[in-house]
């Protein structure tokens, strides 16, 4: 392509009176230059220096270590005694000539060496899983791994799942419940659901994701008759800080909560930390304080007379929503088995909570 554009600018440059380039000229170069893009993008044919490749072992446990923060956890998760792996990481030094591991008495730490080197092959594993499992998953209609919010794993889906599973025999299921993370859909993960309120920032995914919205729930702030009974009286939001608040891993969601409610706090908020929403929909059940929730989760305790929403029939508390999201790969979107679960899920909760269907 050098050469021609040489040789075009030299044409041009003595005032060249040739006619322009025929269309099938142009459709060639086109040609020419898809094909050497292209060959580009390709693996080349030649194999690498053995050098330049350390063993497959030895990069795995480099890899561990590095994401994980030690000899020991890495062990651990690669099921290997942790002397095999530090035997892996000296090798790889090693081979290298480098010191990629510092051990300090807070444990190990990598050197500048180590996060380059790491930073490189991380994405390059990363690679590797992912072509891996998308290679396992082509065609494999057995297996469904789905990954949500332990709230709704525990209080909704895991209460169904046996329907879904009668009406498709021989169907492999996998529910983890999994905190809200930074990063959707680990390689191993067919489905992911995820609630996000809208007072929080808006979901979004990655181009090759895709999602839709499966259900718009209320997101309500939920007590026992019992501990009502012998607390504050509740009239509007702000008296909700005279009361013992029960958090997840941190007072972020009650915050915003009130903040979309009008009520702005600078200080600590009230009550202890439960890491879990589960387990603060428990401690809500035992009398312990107020816990945020979602009447989809709460519907059978609301139903039953356990809990009750606090703000009900109250005109000072505003309707806050969340937003609960289906999340697929965008290429597996229409594959049978993630198919027939979509539409499953939609229809029961259709079903249960014709108020809560999206409108688009």
């Amino acid at each position: 392509m050098r050469t021609v554009s040489s040789v075009s600018a030299s044409a041009n440059a003595a005032g060249s009176t040739h006619s322009p380039a025929s269309p099938a000229d142009k459709d060639h170069s086109s040609l020419a230059m898809n094909d050497e893009a292209l060959r580009a993008r390709m693996p080349s044919s030649q194999l690498l220096s053995r050098r330049a490749l350390p063993p497959f072992e030895t990069l795995r446990a480099f890899d561990a270590i590095a994401r994980l923060g030690g000899v020991r956890k890495a062990a651990q998760y690669l099921c290997r005694d942790h002397a095999v792996v530090s035997r892996h990481l000296r090798a790889i030094e090693d081979w290298t000539g480098t010191k990629l591991i510092q051990r300090t008495a807070a444990g190990s730490v990598l050197t500048e060496d180590g996060i380059r080197y790491h930073r490189d092959i991380a994405s390059a594993l990363d690679i590797i899983a992912r072509a891996t499992v998308d290679l396992i998953k082509r065609g494999d209609n057995r297996c469904l791994h789905i990954r949500c919010m332990p709230g709704f794993a525990l209080h909704w889906l895991s209460g169904r799942l046996g329907d879904f599973e009668k009406s498709n025999p021989g169907l492999d299921v996998e529910l983890q419940p999994a905190n809200r993370s930074p990063e959707f859909l680990s390689p191993d993960t067919d489905i992911e659901i995820r609630l996000v309120g809208t007072y929080r920032a808006p979901l979004q995914v990655p181009p090759h994701l895709r999602s839709v919205e499966i259900a718009r729930v209320p997101i309500i702030a939920v007590a026992s008759r019992a501990y009502l009974a012998g607390a504050p009286a509740l009239r509007e939001p702000r008296d909700l800080l005279k009361h013992q608040l029960l958090h997840e891993q941190d007072s972020d969601g009650w915050r915003r909560w009130l903040a979309a409610s009008g009520v702005s706090e600078e200080g600590e908020l009230p009550g202890p930390r439960l890491w879990q929403g589960h387990l603060t929909l428990e401690g809500a059940r035992f009398g312990r304080g107020i816990a945020l929730t979602n009447s989809l989760i709460a519907a059978e305790d609301m139903a039953e007379g356990r809990l009750i929403d606090v703000a009900s029939q109250k005109p000072a508390f505003a309707t806050q929503t969340g937003i609960y999201h289906f999340i697929s790969r965008a290429d597996r979107w229409q594959s049978r088995v993630i198919e027939r679960f979509r539409h499953w899920l939609t229809a029961t909760i259709a079903k249960e909570h014709p108020e809560m269907v999206p409108s688009n």
